[in-house]
C-alpha cells in the first residue's frame, strides 16, 4: 500500500493531475506528459511539504501561541529549529473521497478540536483539470458552536533545470519583512528593487523565502518561463497573498496561494488577513495552473 494512501488520477486534453489519499497532497501536474512539479513518488512519503493543502492556517505561528476570543491556545510546536506550528493541521490522514470523474476528484474532512484548535470545519476540496489547465477550489464551513480563526494556503513546486534561469513575473506591489532567524513579521512594505519581479526579469541568484502581497489585479497570475516550458499560477481575490521559496538546489521553486501571510492568528502586520467564521459561516478559496 502507497504511503499516501489511493491516489487519483485527472485528466482531460493535454492535462493530467495526481492528489493523494492522504493528505489530499497535489503530487503531480502534467501537460502533454511533461511533469511540472517537483513532488514525490506513489511509494514514497512527501518531504518539505509537497503540494501540501494547508489548512486551518498557512505558514507559520509564533511560539505555536494565539489569542482568540479573549482565550489563550497553544498548538504543537511543529518547527523546531524556529519555535513555531507551521503549516496547519493537515498532515497524515486519509480525506473522504466525495466524487472522482475523468476529470475532477472531490474529498472531504473535518478538522475535529485539538490542542491548540477549538473548533469543528469541514473542508471539501475540489481539483478539476479542463483544457485551460488545473482549478483548485476549497470550500470550509464552521460545523462547530464557536467561532475560529482561519487561513489556507498550498504548497506546490514547480521543477525547472535552473531555477537562475527563469523568467519570473510576479504582480504584487508589497512583501513582508521579517526577522532572518524565525521567518516572523516586521511589516508589510512596498516590494524592494531586489525582489520587484511586476515587470518580467530573469530570476538570476534572487533567493525567495518571501510573502507578498497586494496584486495589482483582482485576478493575479504568477508567471515562471523557462528553457523549455512556461508555468503560470493564479488566484483571484480569495487569496490575495502568495509565498515564493526557492530551494537551495535551485531545482525548483514554490509558488504558494494564500489567504493570509504568516502569523496572522496574532496581533501584527498581518493580521488583517486573519479570517474568522462564525458557526455556519463559510469561505471559500481559489486558484489553478496553467502551462505551455
Amino acid at each position: 500500500m502507497n504511503p499516501t494512501g489511493e491516489q487519483y488520477s485527472i485528466s482531460q486534453g493535454r492535462h493530467t493531475a495526481l492528489v493523494t489519499e492522504v493528505g489530499a497532497h497535489l503530487r503531480s501536474i502534467c501537460v502533454d506528459g511533461r511533469e511540472l512539479l517537483w513532488s514525490f513518488a506513489a511509494d514514497s512519503t512527501p518531504a518539505a511539504s509537497q503540494g501540501r493543502h494547508l489548512l486551518p492556517w498557512p505558514n507559520r505561528i509564533r511560539d505555536g501561541r494565539y489569542v482568540f476570543g479573549d482565550v489563550t491556545h497553544q498548538l504543537a510546536i511543529t518547527e523546531v529549529p524556529r519555535h513555531t506550528a507551521l503549516h496547519g493541521l493537515n498532515e497524515g490522514f486519509a480525506w473522504d473521497l466525495v466524487s472522482h470523474t475523468d476529470n475532477q476528484v472531490v474529498q472531504r474532512h473535518v478538522f475535529y478540536p485539538e490542542a491548540g484548535w477549538p473548533g469543528t470545519l469541514t473542508a471539501t476540496l475540489t481539483h478539476n483539470v479542463s483544457d485551460d489547465g488545473l482549478r483548485v477550489r476549497v470550500h470550509v464551513t464552521n460545523d462547530g458552536d464557536a467561532a475560529v480563526p482561519y487561513g489556507y494556503g498550498v504548497h506546490p513546486y514547480f521543477a525547472f533545470d535552473n531555477v537562475d534561469d527563469v523568467t519570473l513575473e510576479l504582480p504584487f506591489t508589497s512583501e513582508l519583512r521579517v526577522d532572518e532567524d524565525r521567518l516572523l513579521p516586521i511589516s508589510v512594505v512596498p516590494t524592494t528593487r531586489g525582489k520587484d519581479f511586476q515587470s518580467a526579469r530573469p530570476i538570476g541568484q534572487t533567493q525567495f523565502d518571501t510573502a507578498f502581497t497586494d496584486p495589482t489585479a483582482t485576478e493575479w497570475t504568477a508567471r515562471l518561463v523557462g528553457s523549455s516550458h512556461t508555468v503560470e499560477v493564479w488566484g483571484d481575490r480569495t487569496v490575495p497573498w502568495v509565498q515564493l521559496y526557492t530551494r537551495p538546489e535551485r531545482d525548483a521553486i514554490a509558488v504558494e496561494p494564500m489567504t493570509c501571510g504568516p502569523d496572522a492568528f496574532n496581533e501584527g502586520p498581518t493580521h488583517a488577513g486573519r479570517i474568522v467564521l462564525s458557526p455556519g459561516d463559510s469561505h471559500v478559496a481559489t486558484w489553478g495552473v496553467r502551462s505551455s
